[in-house]
This record gives C-alpha cells, sequence and structure tokens, in this order.
C-alpha cells in the first residue's frame, strides 16, 4: 500500500480496523491493513452481500453524478466522507462530462490524505478538485472550507456516500444533512445512500462488524433514510435499492441499502 509522510503515518492505527480501509478491502482496493482485512472478512462471513454492496456503491456514485452532470447540469460537487478513492472518482466522472466541473472532497482520514494529494494531479486543466480535512460533524468547517473553491450562490450536489451509518442519531445526521443543504442555492441535489436493515443477514453483518472491533455502523429503515431528503424534490425513482436507481444493468438486483438524489426546490 501506499507510504504516507512520517506524521501521517503516526496517525494511522494500522492495528485498529477502520471503516474506508475496511470499504477498500470489500472493493478490491489494496490501501488497508490485516486488522481491516479480518474484520471485513468477519463480516463477509455471515453477510457475504457486503461485498456487492461495496460494488454497487460505486455504481450508484457513477449513475447520481453522470445525471447530475449531464442532465441536471450541476458544476459543483461537495462529496463529504469520500473514503479511500478507487475508480471512477467523483471528479474524474463528472468532468469527463464537463471538464470545468468544481469538486470538493471531504474526509478526516490520515490516509484518505495521502492519497487525495495523488487525486488532486488526476483534475482536468478547466475544473478544479480540492480536499478538506474535516469531519461531517463540523458542517461549519466544511462548509467555510469548501466556500473557497465552489460557489454556494449556484447550484451544488452534497454527496453523503454511505457514511451516515457511522453517526447512531438519526437527529444528528437529519441536523448535519438539513444544515449542508441549507446553506446551498436553488437548484442544489442531495446525493445520500447507506446500508438499511432490511434483511436478518444484513443485521448480522453489522454486528459481527462491531463485535471485530469496527466502528459500529447503525443500519435504518428506508423510511428513516427518507427523512434526510423532506423538503426536497426526489429525482426518479426515488429512493430505491441503489442498484436499481436509474440502473445501466437491466438485470439489476435489490439489495439492503437505499439511495435517492434530491433536488432543492
Amino acid at each position: 500500500m501506499a507510504s504516507p509522510d512520517p506524521e501521517l503515518a503516526a496517525k494511522l492505527q494500522p492495528e485498529v480496523p477502520h471503516a474506508a480501509r475496511i470499504w477498500n478491502y470489500w472493493m478490491g482496493g489494496k490501501d488497508n491493513f490485516q486488522s481491516d482485512r479480518a474484520a471485513g472478512d468477519a463480516v463477509a462471513e455471515v453477510y457475504p452481500e457486503i461485498v456487492v454492496m461495496a460494488q454497487q456503491s460505486r455504481k450508484f456514485l457513477i449513475q447520481a453524478v453522470r445525471y447530475l452532470a449531464a442532465e441536471a447540469g450541476v458544476r459543483q460537487f461537495l462529496d463529504i466522507g469520500t473514503g479511500l478513492p478507487t475508480m471512477q472518482n467523483t471528479h474524474e466522472v463528472a468532468q469527463s462530462i464537463a471538464p470545468d466541473s468544481r469538486i470538493v472532497y471531504v474526509d478526516n482520514d490520515p490516509m484518505v490524505l495521502v492519497h487525495a494529494r495523488a487525486l488532486l494531479s488526476s483534475t482536468t486543466s478547466e475544473g478544479v478538485t480540492t480536499y478538506v480535512p474535516a469531519d461531517y460533524h463540523d458542517p461549519e468547517k466544511i462548509l467555510a472550507e469548501a466556500a473557497k473553491t465552489l460557489d454556494f450562490d449556484q447550484p451544488v450536489a452534497v454527496m453523503y456516500m454511505g457514511v451516515m451509518g457511522y453517526e447512531p442519531n438519526l437527529d444528528v445526521v437529519r441536523a448535519i444533512v438539513g444544515r449542508t443543504m441549507e446553506a446551498t442555492a436553488s437548484g442544489s441535489h442531495l446525493v445520500l445512500w447507506d446500508g438499511t436493515d432490511t434483511s436478518p443477514e444484513v443485521v448480522s453483518g453489522a454486528e459481527r462488524l462491531a463485535q471485530s472491533g469496527g466502528v459500529p455502523y447503525i443500519l435504518r429503515s428506508p423510511e428513516q433514510l427518507g427523512t434526510c431528503f423532506e423538503g426536497l424534490t426526489l429525482v426518479e425513482p426515488g429512493l430505491v435499492p441503489i442498484p436499481l436507481w436509474r440502473p445501466a444493468d437491466p438485470d439489476a438486483v435489490a439489495i439492503d441499502a437505499y439511495g435517492a438524489v434530491g433536488r432543492k426546490p
């Protein structure tokens, strides 16, 4: 895996499973440690579909960003809790359609910062890609830093991709999402997905993750996730299992993860 500088290396804690690295492992990446692989394998043992969920989450991101850039005309993206980069990241998808797109990534993981430094070099000459080291629990800092790159008087796509399950209180989740969307202009969009408690197997997988030392992930019902979109107009097909959101694959099937794209009036 990539070697960070000494200051960041001291923060990595390779012996402690970390959400971004576990997800990287499920997606077939190499930026993870043995503790992450052990935790990931423990979850997959009781819920093998977690690997499919990881892969489908990236497909949902690609479909949503393509829609926003190509059909909705969005040119600004605020990707909060971006995780470790893999393939077809937000800026790559958006700038392949609209080269002048501006993207701000937000994460508080030191390994993500290591990769972000390399990631920024792949932006287009017309566009901008930046990184803000911050926790999504601090929306005021995120908005202040993002405003150095994004124009909040113009539409922004705010993205929370599978990260809100790490906050146990739904009211806190709603407050964070509400604050970021409050700062955006009419025509902005919220893109959000999370794992759902829609099968006994996925619930067992979440329990195994916590038992393995990973940060607990709170599974919510689709109805609970839907409350994050209050005041927004859902883009068709609404809140659905993520493989079924405008699928490129006609044979796509539902999984225990729901997502949607909502437009701010």
